[in-house]
């Protein structure tokens, strides 16, 4: 299990930890280091999935995430819009929203 001081752990450390342990050492430590995809494209079907899904609690750590992992703004914002038609206006425009604060935020920093 992860020991670092993960966003799972400060959240729920205490109150869920068995929820912590599985996220961290499953999720993170296992599933999102296997070698049969990227993690540029494990981001591209998380941040697809969790908009489809309308997950708005965790679109926004997996966009910057996905930014991390060598998506660019381009291609997240040509995946929601693809995503419109497939998941529902509202679940796009929703993860749209959020991508732009991100980006405009990182610029802001920039510059």
């Amino acid at each position: 299990m992860a020991t670092q001081s993960t966003a799972a752990r400060q959240r729920f450390g205490d109150f869920a930890p068995k929820l912590v342990e599985l996220t961290d050492g499953v999720l993170f430590d296992d599933v999102w280091e296997r070698d049969e995809l990227s993690p540029r494209d494990r981001s591209l079907v998380t941040i697809t999935a969790l908009a489809a899904l309308y997950r708005t609690d965790q679109i926004e750590f997996h966009l910057r995430k996905g930014l991390d992992n060598g998506l660019t703004k381009d291609e997240l914002v040509e995946a929601i819009t693809h995503l419109a038609f497939y998941a529902g206006w509202p679940a796009a425009m929703t993860a749209m929203n959020t991508l732009k604060t991100i980006v405009e935020r990182a610029e802001d920093d920039i510059g």
